[in-house]
C-alpha cells in the first residue's frame, strides 16, 4: 500500500497516510497530530533504482576524460563528490572533509598529512 505525505495547514505537521490507489482521492485524510482536514499533499522527492553497473557505466561516461586528475585537485574533489552522490550510500564524515579539501585546492599530499588518522587501519596498505 502507498504511502502518502501531508502537511497539516492549521499545525504545520508532517506526517503519513497509508491507502490504497482506489482510496487516493476519495478517502477524507485528517491531521494525525491535531485532527485538523486543512491539509495538504507534500511531493517528496523521486528516487530512481540503478543497477550497481549502470551507475558504474554512468560514472565511466561521466568520468572519461580526467586524465591528468593527480595534477588538479579541485577535479579531483568534484569526480569524488558526484562519484560519493551516483553510489548511492552513506559516506563517513571523513570523506565529505577530505572532498572540501580537495575542492578548495589542497593537495592529496596536504590533505594526508592535516588528517593522519584519516583511514586508519581500514585500507589495504602496504604497511598491514
Amino acid at each position: 500500500m502507498p504511502t502518502y505525505d501531508y502537511i497539516c495547514n492549521s499545525c504545520s505537521q508532517r506526517f503519513d497516510v497509508f491507502m490504497t490507489f482506489a482510496e487516493y482521492g476519495k478517502k477524507k485524510v485528517t491531521c494525525a497530530h491535531c485532527g485538523s482536514r486543512d491539509v495538504r499533499r507534500r511531493m517528496t522527492k523521486v528516487r530512481i533504482a540503478k543497477s550497481e553497473d549502470s551507475r558504474m557505466d554512468s560514472m565511466a561516461d561521466e568520468f572519461s576524460g580526467f586524465e591528468g586528475l593527480e595534477d588538479d585537485p579541485k577535479a579531483m574533489g568534484k569526480m569524488m563528490r558526484k562519484m560519493g552522490k551516483e553510489m548511492g550510500e552513506e559516506v563517513p564524515p571523513e570523506f565529505g572533509e577530505v572532498v572540501d579539501r580537495l575542492e578548495s585546492g589542497q593537495s592529496p599530499e596536504e590533505i594526508e598529512s592535516a588528517l593522519p588518522d584519516l583511514g586508519g587501519g581500514t585500507g589495504g596498505g602496504e604497511d598491514e
